[in-house]
């Protein structure tokens, strides 16, 4: 049988791959550290755990749910954006509960992006921007991020391209992977271009508890609901990842698109899972001082790792990742397979998330501080 030509645009993503080298290296007894994945190894708050047991008796939580969630659900999303944002949305129709946000980015590709589409993608930037827009037919336009602007966008060189074919730009601050925070001028600045050249503006905000005192949102900027949508996970914030919870945020129009592509796409969220989330949506502050706190001590070592590998780092950025630049000249992907053989810590490889990448390696701070104490054992 014939594949699809879609097929022939996309690779399977890096760390499918890597990861299959990775374990083989620990089956064969290599003492593998993981620096390289950004999926939580602590737990969610003891009273999720709770919430999820206790749930699996309810005569209803076996049944389909509703394709947008429970009404407490989306409640409780409303309720965290207003606390910890000070944003306020609906939740009748401006609050979308997603299998994970990374699908929200194939649901909303699929209900804007007709194929001869453009969309505009931050290098570096997550992977998946790039291959679900190819995925749907539409083309990939990248815009730089540099460390010489402090990793945001340049809006001079925005107005100088050619963006009558744009239909969606992506956005993602805290930025992932370079952990640099929204520059809020720069951020109205991006809805007002927006505005003007009919875009839908998307941003992408996972991050924003991570090792940050003052977490925002795109809707923070006045008149963003006109043209933006944001997308967020209880992944990172909680240590949810395998959960799968996110959440679209928006005008209830552009919500309401959305919802006619995902409701043909899935039968709704686990209900035990949805009583979960609510558990850690309604957690106090504490929560977050509690953990990072251990984000802050594992950072601190990492630096310390990034530094006996001759890297340097800024160290006025958030989020659960170090973005650290390696000695000139020398290559991201040779230098992290050099690690990985050498001393059996994997890192990643600035590349995977753009041309800009290279040169540039990434830390995740997923990981106790034992094994990152090791790892700075191994290299000096």
């Amino acid at each position: 049988m014939v594949t699809a030509n879609r097929l022939h645009t996309v690779e399977e993503y890096y760390f499918s791959k890597k990861l299959r080298e990775v374990n083989a290296l620990k089956a064969a007894g290599a003492p593998i550290i993981n620096l390289g994945i950004g999926s939580p190894d602590l737990a969610p708050p003891k009273s999720v755990i709770s919430a999820i047991t206790e749930s699996l008796t309810d005569p209803t939580a076996h049944k389909y749910q509703s394709y947008q969630g429970l009404p407490a659900l989306r409640e409780a999303m409303a309720n965290f954006y207003q606390t910890h944002y000070k944003v306020a949305l609906n939740p009748e129709n401006e609050v979308l509960p997603l299998i994970g946000s990374k699908e929200g980015i194939m649901h909303i590709s699929m209900a804007y992006l007709n194929e001869g589409d453009a969309v505009l993608i931050p290098n570096p930037g997550y992977p998946t921007y790039t291959s679900v827009t190819k995925l749907v037919g539409a083309t990939p336009v990248f815009y730089d991020l540099k460390a010489t602007s402090n990793w945001q966008p340049d809006l001079a060189a925005l107005e100088e391209m050619d963006v009558s074919k744009v239909k969606i730009m992506w956005v993602n601050y805290p930025h992932m992977p370079t952990g640099t925070l929204a520059d809020q001028k720069v951020l109205k600045a991006l809805v007002d271009f927006a505005k003007k050249h009919a875009i839908l503006l998307i941003n992408d905000n996972p991050y924003s508890f991570i090792l940050n005192d003052q977490p925002s949102s795109i809707f923070n900027i006045e008149g963003a609901k006109e043209v933006c949508l944001e997308l967020n996970s209880l992944s990172k914030t909680f240590n949810m990842a395998g959960w799968r919870v996110g959440m679209l945020t928006g005008s209830a129009g552009h919500l309401n698109n959305v919802i006619k592509v995902k409701s043909n796409m899935d039968s709704g969220m686990f209900y035990g899972i949805q009583k979960g989330a609510i558990e850690a949506l309604n957690s106090s502050k504490n929560w977050f001082n509690d953990l990072n706190k251990i984000y802050k001590e594992r950072r601190e070592l990492v630096w310390k790792l990034a530094t006996a590998l001759n890297c340097t780092f800024e160290t006025n950025t958030s989020g659960m990742f170090v973005w650290a630049k390696l000695p000139t000249g020398l290559s991201s992907e040779v230098f992290i397979d050099q690690i990985l053989q050498e001393y059996h810590i994997f890192i990643a490889p600035g590349t995977i998330f753009g041309s800009n990448g290279e040169g540039y390696i990434r830390f995740s701070l997923c990981a106790p501080k034992e094994s990152i104490q090791s790892a700075i054992n191994r290299v000096l």
